[in-house]
């Protein structure tokens, strides 16, 4: 197994296969984001690094995901526009009595099926901002799903 070279023979010898594989992925204007964030994630992992058999296609994969790391951020970034159109909403139930039966649920469901719901998110973010595992939160949800049919029918 050969020995990790020092960090900055790593740039010096991959920098422009990696510009040339961001340019392709994510455009010149990003690319140079991307390149500073490919690195600094590199250099946080490389000292935990074991094999220096294959530092280039190890470099290339990290900006292929960071490639998709901004992506993924342009799509939830909101888009500007000149004027935004007033748009009434109706509450699809009067008196909002889902609503009110969510807001009694214990903290845990009530977040769950809230978060569900109201934010569009799967289970895997739910468990993040719960703080708990995917199958407890699908447990929460779960739950919460069924008191609320239990008292609404």
């Amino acid at each position: 197994m050969p020995a990790l070279p020092p960090f900055q023979v790593l740039i010096d010898e991959h920098a422009e296969v990696v510009m040339a594989v961001l340019r392709a992925a994510v455009g010149h204007e990003a690319a140079d984001d991307c390149f500073q964030e490919t690195f600094l994630a590199a250099l946080r992992a490389y000292p935990k690094l074991n094999d220096a058999g294959n530092l280039r296609g190890w470099v290339i994969t990290i900006a292929h995901r960071k490639a998709i790391d901004h992506h993924r951020a342009r799509g939830r970034r909101p888009l500007p526009v000149a004027e935004v159109a007033e748009v009434g909403v109706e509450d699809p139930l009067p008196g909002g009595e889902i609503w009110t039966a969510v807001g009694v649920l214990p903290p845990k469901q009530r977040a769950a099926v809230t978060l569900r719901y109201a934010s569009d998110l799967p289970h895997a973010e739910i468990a993040d901002a719960l703080g708990c595992s995917p199958a407890a939160a699908r447990r929460s949800l779960h739950e919460g799903i069924k008191r609320l049919r239990k008292e609404l029918a």
